[in-house]
């Protein structure tokens, strides 16, 4: 799959296996992910259209001994929630990141989309700085905070399916209105999620998201 993509893309695409990939995160190991891929290829659809983000499922988080284990092992006992994204994106779109690592869990192949939070300058970057990195099916990775992420993009006509830990209470509505602050105040767009959107990704417009990537919302391709 990594050769294919590289033929059809005109940017590299690398594994999450490759050294290039360890300034953005890790992949993480000695944990049995599978009952999660497992719920979420048995339980969920994937949209005919764009993409459904859920943050938290109880069924995901009542599975033990592996949520007690993510939650103290990666997270030092931080709460954590369990939820998952499915769709049929395959463009850039725009970045998030939060405060706190994110862990994804490939139930499908999918590519991501990554940049750094020290690329950013007045809330603006260009997609020219993002990396394309490939995480094969079964694939668990943790993306430190500095990492600039979105949506995955899926390698296949059916989409992709992907399991998401967070903070608890991550990509949910804010109880407050952001005022003040510095320039990254107008970024926060709901708790613990900031964002930087491609003024083309309408979607997040109307959300509020800053329209502050440069350049062509490019598409990674598949086929």
């Amino acid at each position: 799959m990594l050769e294919k993509l590289n033929a059809v893309n005109d940017v590299p695409v690398r594994s999450v296996f490759d050294p290039a990939f360890a300034p953005y995160g890790r992949v993480l190991e000695g944990f049995d992910f599978s009952p999660l891929c497992a719920w979420l290829t048995r339980e969920t659809e994937i949209p005919a259209e764009g993409n459904v983000y859920v943050a938290s499922v109880p069924e995901l988080e009542a599975v033990e001994p592996l949520f007690s284990q993510v939650r103290d092992l990666i997270y030092g006992g931080m709460p954590i929630q369990i939820g998952y994204c499915n769709g049929r994106n395959t463009t850039y779109n725009g970045f998030e990141y939060h405060k706190g690592s994110e862990v994804n869990v490939a139930a499908t192949d999918f590519c991501l989309v990554l940049g750094h939070l020290w690329q950013v300058k007045e809330n603006t970057i260009r997609t020219e700085d993002a990396a394309v990195f490939y995480v094969p099916q079964g694939t668990a990775i943790e993306f430190y905070q500095t990492t600039l992420h979105l949506s995955p993009c899926r390698t296949c006509d059916a989409g992709f399916r992907d399991v998401v830990i967070l903070p608890r209470g991550t990509n949910t509505p804010l109880s407050f209105k952001p005022e003040g602050g510095s320039a990254e105040t107008r970024l926060l767009l709901q708790t613990n999620k900031w964002v930087i959107a491609h003024p083309d990704r309408a979607p997040l417009i109307r959300q509020g998201a800053f329209p502050g990537l440069i350049g062509e919302n490019k598409e990674v391709k598949y086929r």
